[in-house]
């Protein structure tokens, strides 16, 4: 097996959540059912009930230090936008690229 196979790209998220930083249009609402998005707590849900509330570009579910240490506040409920983006995706460089942080090579 290679260094680049025994990464857990996985764990690149816990040190970045640029995603989540990237654009308060991108933490948005789409398949989720009525039970998904009731689970949702509405403090962190923004007032045109279609995504998340954000904090300038940052969504409010986010905690910690973008390019440093992150995790999600309601990461077992959250949108299914933000299960779909993955570690060195397109969008994963993108978001990553905002913060000046380097593209994570998938394997």
């Amino acid at each position: 097996m290679s260094a680049m196979e025994e990464i857990d790209l996985s764990a690149c998220c816990q040190s970045c959540g640029a995603c989540c930083g990237y654009s308060q249009n991108w933490p948005r609402f789409s398949i989720e059912s009525d039970e998904e998005l009731a689970a949702i707590p509405e403090v962190l849900v923004n007032d045109r009930q279609s995504g998340m509330r954000c904090e300038g570009d940052r969504c409010a579910a986010l905690q910690g230090e973008i390019g440093q240490a992150t995790a999600c506040g309601i990461y077992a409920v959250r949108p299914e936008v933000c299960r779909t983006c993955m570690p060195g995706d397109a969008e994963c460089a993108i978001a990553r690229r905002k913060f000046g942080l380097p593209v994570i090579q998938s394997a």
